[in-house]
């Protein structure tokens, strides 16, 4: 009987189970679902039909996704939570379980295993008994089963972490996504140095449910696609309301922070529904918006997140180009990318776009155990980071803007995103141009530059070689030709390495003593430089060469080649000469800090990391511990200059300590620009071509031929930057003494319109200028003229793109002089079309006017003349193309037979009269003048001028001119060079002369003798030469100096004006100044008398110079008064 009951039970059981599953599945498959696991009907029964349907479900998940989990209802008068998980092919480990359990708040009691065999396959069932810490009250809702099985399971994938915001799933009834959420702004927060430990930031939450629930909301309601301001603008006030309860200090400011970063964010992919296995969720954030935040301060950054890595892309304005690395500092990378961004920016003066910089960082390498597993990882971690970059950026189809789908954006129009290798992601450029194309991006492969399809940096040396344009000036202004003469190097790195290896085969003549790189170190005491060339060339060849790979035979006697790892390196007698050491045996670290400090010509840096700081940095300021052994500092090194091809090599103090002690240096963003510059000009070119391709007039296979050929011509078009930005900042060292002044003055003006902060920028104060000029005769260094020279070129770049009208017809020629030749002539209309076209002509315009005028000449127009960026550049367009002074700039700079310091005082001339010039156009046409016009004015008379202006100079000037002549001729400057570059610095007073020719409708030649000859009668030549030399102790004497020598100037004009006007007859206009002497000797001689009491002044004051002036004055004044004569 009671058999009988058994098996009546167990078909009622059965019988209720297939009608529940086929309830469920339907028909069909519920059958379906029975038969498959008729199998385990007898495990499945000792349960009631409701668990065994639960428990089939679970089973089903996990033979689909490996692990299901189910959160079972619960009765609230039951203190414990029952969980269910399912696992195929193994259990799961109940060490894993536990911590992932423990991390939402609970305490697990008892755990009860089970195995199956269905279907020939094992299945695992967990059943848990657990009951939540006394901290955690659990909120009991409908989604909360859903949301625990979500975040178990993200956490068992390993996409989320196991750590206290687990716990905000009971506490706050947050779902996995918006946990992350947190959890990725906690991780950010900490990037931009909130102090507060992410640990903090979860307790925090935990503890203010309330704030915690409407940040949530906000952050919903601003990026949910359907969503409405006012909801917003409801909940901002809704949180700063609840914030009134919280009782703590720390927990309110960091909800602040929450709240700040939530509104500084502006686009996010949290709401996209891409496929996003790896859980990365990227926010796109205005960083000005995020007070304390760490300076410089991006325009926009992007900040990527989840468990497996990390990323930060800082731009510095919306067009913004820079490389991407892969990062090592886990706690702090953001700091290391902001510097680099800092870096960029100064570096990208020369290039259409701002500076931007990219890192990541990979959190799980510990994770695996081979070299080659790493590689892949960061790989893997590069190619997500890149992708989520692109996920919520802007496309461009057609020249129409596609904002991302299913993205809220909250700022405007944004698709330039443009990137380049960098340390540990130099192979990754086809990576990223991938992932652009299946983007659809519409950069395509000039997404990253340097890729296999465009120009190879390595193969090229376009770094070095730009880099080397410093060393050979460096070398000139001692009077040495670094390519036909011998000297020694030190170096930092390797002959594998691209810019160390390229930049030591760029002179026969090297003599290259030590070097180092991470592995060895390599000495040759007294090398013999053609042998050791042609080995170095040998070991550039090798694939992956090391310093153990040079010839042996080839290092001379004392020599060697030495591991870092050994214990310590013996040191033979002419190591010991070399290195000016006494000691027989020194650590590696402490032989390549001798090397260090060794005497040599050159010290080559073509490595990584920072290896000098200043006496009064500590190593902390180097942000650079892995070389805190070996870093020295820069009154140590007695090297005559230092040439940085690589990033950091030293500190900014160290470069100014190193100046002022008599070493020459700039900066790396000086030394090695030519890369960005080359990858800019990369990207430029496939921008134009590709609508070239678009429109059927070219194939990918031409384009990539057209791309090879043009290689020469674009790293002619690069270099020739780096030589004009280091000569610029040569002139301008020249004068830093006498222009102290004026920099100070610009400095300030900077730093008063937050372009700069002297801090940041170790920039001298007003007062350690004023020392430095007092106990040295020294203005600014070179290193500090170097970042100042990049400032006055982004100032002038961004003013002209922000300008109305800039890309007018009348600067289309500067924008096809940026493309070689064979794009001039082939594709000029889609030149003229170009999609940064404004943004090319701005930075080709700031280079050239910068490079020629130096820096803070802007400042100074605006301040004499009220004249706006735009109006200095036309004035600076109009002048150039009148006295043809680009094409007499490029003779001068390309001769070769004169010393430095003559090139040097030949082009400040130039300079000199271009300063004049401009600042008489902006005076004179204070409101709208067009080029064209003002050229076609005064191109003629200026020609016709110059032609004859040894004939109609007069007095100081004639000297002047007799004696440049000379000193040329002397120098053997070639006379084709000399016949136009003379009348061009004599130029200054044309435009007035030419004035008073035209509306006189007088020969301009004439007009110009009896300028020339009333300046000799009267001395204006030596009472302007005097002003000028006024000590400047003030901004304004500086003020009082420009108005005195206007006031000259006008009155000169307009003495020769009345003279020639009154002149009866026009074949007597010689006759002017003797008729105007005859009929004016006594004030003549009252005039003259006083200037000759003035020269026997030894040193003439202000107030002896404005009597001067106020004589001219009269002398006018009683001229214009008199009838004609």
């Amino acid at each position: 009987m009671i058999q009988s009951n058994d098996l009546y039970e167990k078909e009622a059981w059965i019988n209720n189970f297939k009608k529940e599953l086929i309830a469920i599945n339907g028909n069909k498959k519920g059958k379906k679902a029975f038969q498959d696991f008729e199998s385990i009907i007898d495990y499945l029964m000792l349960a009631p039909v409701e668990r065994a349907v639960i428990d089939i479900k679970g089973i089903q998940q996990a033979i689909n996704n490996q692990l299901a989990v189910q959160f079972e209802p619960f009765e609230p008068t039951d203190p414990y939570i029952y969980l269910n998980i399912y696992s195929l092919d193994s259990a799961v480990d109940l060490s894993d379980s536990l911590a992932i359990l423990q991390s939402m708040g609970l305490k697990v009691f008892i755990e009860k295993p089970k195995s199956l065999l269905l279907n020939e396959q094992c299945i695992w069932i967990h059943r848990y008994q657990a009951k939540p810490e006394q901290n955690i009250q659990i909120n009991l809702t409908k989604n909360l089963a859903n949301y625990f099985e979500e975040l178990y399971i993200k956490c068992w994938r390993n996409h989320y972490a196991i750590d206290t915001f687990n716990q905000l799933l009971f506490c706050n009834n947050l779902n996995a996504q918006e946990i992350q959420l947190f959890r990725a702004y906690a991780a950010y927060a900490k990037q931009i140095q909130v102090t507060y430990s992410a640990q903090y930031f979860a307790e925090t939450l935990l503890e203010n449910p309330k704030p915690t629930a409407l940040l949530v909301q906000l952050f919903n309601r601003r990026f949910e696609l359907d969503s409405d301001s006012s909801e917003t603008e409801y909940l901002e006030s809704e949180f700063n309301k609840q914030l009134n309860d919280v009782a703590s200090l720390d927990h309110d400011t960091i909800l602040k922070v929450l709240f700040e970063l939530i509104m500084a964010t502006v686009r996010t992919n949290y709401f996209q529904d891409k496929p996003n296995e790896h859980e990365v969720m990227s926010f796109k954030l205005e960083s000005n918006l995020i007070q304390d935040i760490p300076k410089p301060t991006p325009e926009f950054e992007i900040y990527v997140y989840c468990k497996r890595f990390e990323g930060i892309h800082l731009r510095g304005g919306k067009v913004a180009r820079g490389g991407l690395r892969w990062s090592n500092r886990q706690e702090d990378f953001r700091t290391e990318i902001l510097g680099l961004m800092k870096a960029q920016m100064v570096k990208n003066a020369v290039i259409a776009p701002t500076g931007s910089k990219g890192g990541f960082i990979c959190k799980l390498l510990n994770k695996v155990q081979t070299r080659d597993q790493q590689m892949q990882e960061v790989e893997q971690c590069y190619r997500l980071y890149i992708d989520s970059l692109l996920n919520i950026t802007d496309n461009l189809v057609h020249t129409k803007v596609i904002h991302p789908e299913q993205t809220k954006i909250l700022d405007g129009e944004d698709p330039y995103l443009v990137v380049a290798a960098d340390k540990g992601t130099s192979t990754y450029s086809d990576v990223a141009n991938e992932i652009a194309q299946r983007h659809q991006f519409w950069l395509d492969d000039a997404f990253a530059s340097g890729g296999s399809v465009g120009y190879d940096h390595k193969k090229m040396g376009i770094t070095a070689r730009g880099a080397w344009e410093s060393v050979k000036r460096h070398f000139r202004v001692l009077g040495i030709n670094s390519q036909t003469e011998e000297f020694t190097v030190i170096g930092i790195g390797d002959m594998s390495g691209d810019v160390f290896g390229n930049g030591m085969l760029l002179s026969k003549k090297i003599k290259l003593v030590a070097a180092f790189n991470h592995l060895q170190i390599f000495i040759d005491p007294t090398p013999d430089a053609e042998k050791t060339f042609k080995e170095r060339q040998r070991l550039f060849k090798l694939p992956s060469s090391n310093w153990s790979d040079f010839n042996a035979e080839l290092i001379s006697h004392g020599g060697g080649v030495f591991n870092r790892s050994s214990k310590q390196i013996v040191l033979t007698p002419e190591i010991q000469q070399l290195l000016n050491i006494t000691e027989d045996k020194l650590s590696p670290n402490a032989v390549i800090r001798a090397i260090l400090k060794s005497k040599a010509d050159l010290l080559w840096n073509g490595g990584i990391g920072t290896y000098i700081k200043s006496e009064a940095e500590t190593q902390l300021d180097a942000q650079d511990k892995a070389n805190d052994n070996l870093r020295v500092n820069a009154n140590e090194l007695n090297v005559k200059m230092i040439a940085e091809g690589g990033n950091l090599g030293a500190t900014q103090a160290a470069r100014i300590e190193f100046s002022l002690l008599g070493g020459d240096i700039y900066t790396d963003a000086i030394d090695n620009s030519a890369g960005v510059d080359c990858s800019d000009h990369e990207v430029n070119i496939k921008i134009l071509l590709q609508h070239v391709m678009l429109d059927k007039k070219l194939n990918s296979h031409q384009r990539n031929d057209l791309l090879v050929s043009m290689t020469d011509e674009v790293a002619e078009l690069t270099l020739i930057n780096n030589f004009r930005q280091t000569q610029i900042i040569d002139m301008i060292f020249s004068q830093s003494a006498q222009q102290s002044y004026e920099d100070s003055r610009f400095i300030s003006h900077l730093e008063e319109a937050g372009i700069l902060s002297r801090k940041l920028e170790q920039l001298p104060t007003d007062s350690e200028l004023k020392e430095r000029l007092s106990n040295q005769k020294q203005g600014l260094t070179k290193p500090e003229i170097s970042v100042l020279l990049s400032y006055s070129k982004l100032i002038f770049k961004r003013a002209l793109i922000e300008a109305d009208n800039f890309d007018n017809n009348c600067f289309d020629q500067i924008l096809i002089e940026y493309f070689p030749k064979p794009l001039q002539q082939q594709y000029k209309e889609y030149i003229l079309n170009h999609t940064l076209k404004k943004n090319i002509m701005a930075t080709m315009v700031s280079n050239q006017l910068i490079n020629q005028l130096g820096i803070g000449f802007g400042y100074k127009m605006k301040e004499e003349t009220g004249a706006n960026i735009a109006q200095i550049v036309k004035a600076y367009l109009s002048v150039i193309q009148i006295f043809n002074f680009n094409e007499i700039w490029q003779d001068i700079e390309n001769i070769k037979s004169i010393n430095e310091a003559l090139k040097t005082q030949c082009l400040l001339s130039m300079t000199s009269v271009l300063q004049r010039s401009i600042s008489w156009i902006l005076r004179t046409y204070p409101n709208h003048f067009e080029i064209d016009q003002f050229v076609e004015r005064f191109s003629s008379p200026v020609s016709e001028l110059k032609e004859c202006l040894s004939c109609v100079l007069s007095g100081e000037p004639l000297d002047d001119f007799n004696q440049y002549t000379e000193l040329l001729s002397k120098n053997e400057i070639p006379q084709d060079v000399t016949q136009k570059f003379l009348p061009a610095i004599f130029l200054s007073a044309s435009f007035d002369i030419t004035e008073i020719s035209l509306s006189l409708n007088n020969n301009v030649n004439d007009t110009a003798r009896l300028f020339y000859a009333v300046s000799d009668k009267l001395d204006l030549e030596w009472i302007k030469n005097h002003i000028s030399n006024l000590s400047k102790g003030n901004h304004w004497h500086q003020l009082a100096i420009s108005s005195m020598r206007n006031e000259v100037h006008r009155h000169h004009k307009k003495i020769t004006y009345v003279l020639l006007k009154n002149t009866k007859s026009t074949n007597h206009q010689h006759q002017a100044l003797d008729q105007w002497e005859g009929l004016n000797q006594f004030a003549i001689n009252r005039y003259q008398s006083k200037i000759t009491e003035l020269k026997t002044i030894r040193e003439l004051d202000y107030a002896m110079l404005v009597v001067a002036v106020n004589e001219v004055r009269i002398l006018l004044q009683q001229l214009s008064a008199e009838e004609h004569y």
